[in-house]
């Protein structure tokens, strides 16, 4: 009975530590709006190059994507910006460095493979080297958002294999992919921190 006891306590104060040493900079409101940036500009690439193939369209869906990626970086950075502005704790700080520092080298890696990608290329590959990365880099933050947000994690990487290396990667820039990523992940994140930090 003591050692059940014992570990129980161990487990609480485990939780408790866990909770104190998570980054409470990431911003629901945020997460969600870069999903429905993405949803917004599922519809431009709707109108513009539905499943682009010629020149003009594949650098359509790139500056599509890429100015999603600039909001959705402006948001979601910007969100925690703010949110260092009003914690001025040593521990905020802290915590606030180790968040964006680890998810930095999935930003960084995914833009330089991006850049390699677009330079050969090879578009088609853009969908699941991005769902890829971004999967890596909520799997280095995982200890700063809620656990609800492993499925979502999971997620991204069954959509990075899903359009690399299955016949569906013929369809890797279809219109609708990146929303079913981007766009439902985001907004999927962006509830669970809600529900979590309502908890």
């Amino acid at each position: 009975m003591e050692l059940h006891q014992a570990l129980s306590d161990l487990a609480e104060v485990r939780e408790r530590l866990a909770h104190l040493q998570r980054f409470e900079g990431y911003s629901a409101p945020a997460a969600a709006a870069s999903g429905l940036a993405a949803i917004v500009a599922a519809l431009a690439q709707l109108r513009a190059a539905p499943l682009p193939r010629t020149p003009p369209e594949l650098h359509a869906y790139l500056a599509i994507w890429l100015s999603c990626l600039a909001a959705g970086l402006l948001l979601n950075y910007g969100a925690a910006a703010a949110w260092l502005l009003n914690h001025r704790a040593p521990g905020d700080r802290s915590r606030f460095r180790t968040a964006a520092v680890s998810i930095l080298p999935s930003v960084l890696l995914g833009g330089a493979l991006s850049v390699a990608l677009v330079d050969r290329g090879v578009f088609s590959a853009l969908p699941g080297t991005w769902f890829a990365f971004y999967a890596m880099g909520l799997f280095a933050s995982r200890g700063a958002l809620p656990s609800s947000t492993t499925p979502v994690t999971v997620g991204f990487a069954a959509l990075a294999m899903l359009f690399s290396i299955t016949p569906l990667s013929a369809l890797s820039l279809a219109w609708w992919v990146m929303p079913l990523g981007f766009g439902v992940g985001q907004l999927l994140i962006g509830y669970l921190i809600w529900r979590d930090r309502s908890a």
